[in-house]
Parts: structure tokens; C-alpha cells; sequence
């Protein structure tokens, strides 16, 4: 990088990549460096699911801001397409939340005077999802529940970034910050220091390990999901499935995603036989005929977590120039384009209108 650009991404996955989009649409040069390869952490290992939720009065900042993502989705993925040629898959395929005995729905996203969703009786389900298993008594049916194809969608984002100009170094850890009085004037990396006019750490789950570095230690850890990966000769389930954190995800090419675990175990990306098992299990067990699809491959990634749930946006405390956006947890890909233009927005113009960060706040 032989200019100092306005802004230095610092992590290259869903949330950095996506405020670098929304920055260079609004004319900023941007510079992304990852300690590896972009998008290759948490946001490519996820399964894309998109929980329907409407924006309205008296939501949670977090129920807000995943709210917000969810709107936008259609339009971005639009935008990504015409200005790419790349199809990140989304798709509106419905999600069945299934309950068994002893189960308890958690409704609160998605009442009637939010998002739409059918009740389903145990007659009722068996006639609609007739390769769904028949003990569940009742179930709750979202026809506006998406989902987006991870990989394809991170490799839109960066063609899109590429497009507008945002260069990337991938491979190139930050190893530390160059301090001057209130403000950061550079990281140093393996390649030399890189200045910039403003920094944003978004690295995930490393993202404490950084900012430690300038005096902070925000409450993000590591954990793990595993995630198996079926093809069946034919998909027996068009629709997501879900019963509590487990989930099946069936895509257009009939493979499905059958995920996922969570798991505080470091820094830790191995498969582990027992996790695998288990999520095959559960697969049979909500859809029977799964019991012979061939298991085609299996991965683990590490979502970044928090302690309270929610994620870190905005900016450092002593620091004018450093911003942060880490934590999301399970819910990087459904809040990424909420919270990359949300951060994009702070960063050129120090405020923000679709909504306030002040419960994202670093310092909370």
C-alpha cells in the first residue's frame, strides 16, 4: 500500500468486508489486511440462515439490528449481482421451527404482530411435511425465513470491494498498533507498518487479542461450530428445519447443511468424531430418509461470541481514530449489512440515523 488510505479494515470476513463495501460506496479509499484468507473464518463456515423480523418500535438493539440486516438483504444481494455477475443464493425458502415434548418455542421474534408464521398441528405437519419425522406435536412454520450461500456471498462482497477500488493484503496479521497521542498513526505487520486515516478492528474472535493492545479487553471468545454437509440422490425437505441450535439447511443443488455445534474450546477449529455423530443423529431423527444420504464433508468454524450477546460497534474510548465491530456471534451474516453500513456511516460522519450503537458501545 503505497497511499495511506482513509480507512484500514482490519479483519476480512462478513462484518469487515461489508463496511468496506458501504465505505468505498460513500467515495472512501478503503485497505482490508487479514491474518489469512479472506473470509475463510467464521462468516465462510456458516450455514446463511436469515430469521425474518421486521423493524418496529420496541425491539431489543440486538432484535433491531438483525432486523435491519434482513430488509436489506434483498436489495444488497440484488446490487451484488448486477455489479458482480456473482449470485450470493439468496433465496426465501420458508423455515419449519419444530417442537417436541418437553420443548419450548422461543416465539419472541417472531409473534403475529411482527413476522408471519403458521402453527402448525401434528395432522397439519405430517400432510405438508410429510419426510418431516411424526413425533413432533406441533410445529411453527416461517414462510419468510431466507438463507444465503456463505462462500458465494463473501466472494461477491470482495469482488464488489475490488470493483470500488478497496485493496487487499490477505496473509498479513496485525501484530501491533503505532501509538500517537489519542489516536492511532499505523499497524505494524510483517510487510512494515500501514497507516491509515482510521483503523476498524474486525477481526472475529481475535478481535480482543487486538484490542488489548490499546487498553481494551472486550468480553469475545471463541466458539466453535461444526457443521456436517450431506447429498442425498434427492432432497427430501425444500424448507429449513430448526429445533432449538440445531438446524437443516436444504440448498438448490440438493445438498444440505446440517449444523451446528457450540463449543467453548479455544481457539480450536478441528472436527471432532462425537460432535459429527451428533448432528448426523439429529438429522435422521427430524428427517428419516437423511439415515443414507452420503456425508459428503464436514468443518468447524469459530464464531466470535460475547459475554452479554451482543456485538461491539463503534468507537475505541481514547482512541479518535479506532473503531471496532466484533461479536456477533451466530448472527454475523443476518446483522453484516446492518452493521457495515451502520459503522460506515459512523466512521465518515461521526453519527448515525437508521439507528443508535449506544448498546453496542465498547465501554457498555
Amino acid at each position: 500500500m503505497d497511499t495511506h488510505p482513509d480507512v484500514l479494515v482490519i479483519g476480512g470476513g462478513v462484518i469487515g468486508l461489508t463496511t468496506a463495501y458501504y465505505l468505498a460506496e460513500r467515495g472512501a479509499s478503503v485497505a482490508v489486511v487479514d491474518q489469512g484468507d479472506l473470509g475463510r473464518q467464521s462468516s465462510w463456515a456458516g450455514a446463511g440462515i436469515l430469521t425474518p423480523a421486521k423493524v418496529r418500535p420496541g425491539l431489543t438493539p440486538a432484535m433491531h439490528l438483525k432486523a435491519l440486516g434482513v430488509q436489506m438483504y434483498p436489495d444488497l444481494s440484488k446490487r451484488l449481482k448486477e455489479q458482480t455477475g456473482i449470485d450470493n443464493g439468496y433465496l426465501v425458502s420458508g423455515g419449519l421451527e419444530l417442537v417436541a415434548d418437553g420443548d419450548e418455542a422461543d416465539t419472541d421474534e417472531w409473534r403475529p404482530d411482527r413476522t408471519e408464521f403458521e402453527e402448525l398441528s401434528a395432522a397439519e405437519l405430517r400432510r405438508r411435511f410429510p419426510a418431516v419425522a411424526p413425533n413432533f406435536p406441533r410445529a411453527y412454520f416461517l414462510p419468510g425465513m431466507a438463507q444465503v450461500r456463505n462462500p458465494r456471498h463473501l466472494k461477491a462482497l470482495i469482488a464488489a470491494c475490488e470493483l470500488r477500488g478497496v485493496v487487499f493484503t490477505p496473509n498479513c496479521p496485525v501484530q501491533g498498533f503505532v501509538r500517537e497521542p489519542a489516536r492511532l498513526a499505523a499497524v505494524e505487520t510483517p510487510q512494515g507498518q500501514l497507516a491509515a486515516g482510521r483503523f476498524l478492528v474486525a477481526g472475529g474472535a481475535w478481535s480482543a487479542g487486538l484490542l488489548e493492545q490499546v487498553g481494551w479487553r472486550p468480553a469475545i471468545k471463541p466458539i466453535r461450530g461444526q457443521i456436517a454437509l450431506l447429498h442425498p440422490d434427492r432432497s427430501p425437505i425444500q424448507s429449513l428445519v430448526l429445533r432449538g441450535p440445531l438446524y437443516l439447511v436444504p440448498r438448490l443443488d440438493g445438498r444440505i447443511l446440517v449444523g451446528s455445534t457450540v463449543e467453548d474450546v479455544g481457539f480450536d477449529t478441528h472436527t471432532t468424531a462425537s460432535a459429527i455423530v451428533g448432528l448426523l443423529e439429529f438429522s435422521e431423527t427430524v428427517v428419516p430418509a437423511l439415515a443414507s444420504a452420503p456425508l459428503e464433508r464436514c468443518w468447524a468454524g469459530l464464531r466470535p461470541g460475547s459475554a452479554d450477546g451482543l456485538p461491539y460497534l463503534g468507537a475505541v474510548p481514547g482512541c479518535d481514530n479506532l473503531f471496532v465491530a466484533a461479536g456477533h456471534f451466530r448472527s454475523g451474516i443476518q446483522m453484516a449489512p446492518a452493521s457495515g453500513m451502520l459503522m460506515a456511516e459512523l466512521m465518515l460522519t461521526g453519527r448515525t440515523e437508521l439507528m443508535s450503537l449506544d448498546a453496542f458501545r465498547l465501554d457498555r
